[in-house]
């Protein structure tokens, strides 16, 4: 869920366009970085799960959508640590966490058009 008083704070300074712009790229690019991390999770590559899944927590940082980040960063962990326990659950609830987030984006969007 966006901290949207955190968001709307740091994003003030921006013009409409530019915010909007923000969040149409991320939701355009969110379903190649989930394939991506499916994709390492079922191959056992955990070090580009590593590259990917710190991407992913860096740019979900810009929303202050601290639970998809949380998970992005325990992916990212893992990778590090090449660690695979685990990784299908904690790919679940990032996933259940950032399709929230893309939903909340679009509505936030619609708010900047």
């Amino acid at each position: 869920m966006i901290d949207k008083a955190t968001f709307n704070s740091n994003y003030e300074i921006f013009d409409k366009e530019i915010v909007k712009e923000i969040i149409d790229i991320y939701i355009s690019e969110y379903p190649e970085r989930m394939v991506n991390l499916e994709k390492n999770i079922k191959e056992g590559d955990l070090d580009s799960l590593y590259k990917n899944a710190h991407s992913m927590k860096g740019v979900t940082a810009n929303f202050f959508d601290k639970d998809t980040e949380e998970y992005a960063r325990q992916l990212e962990s893992k990778g590090k640590e090449g660690d695979s326990s685990g990784l299908e659950e904690i790919f679940v609830e990032l996933k259940r966490a950032s399709e929230s987030l893309v939903d909340e984006l679009k509505a936030l969007g619609e708010e900047y058009s």
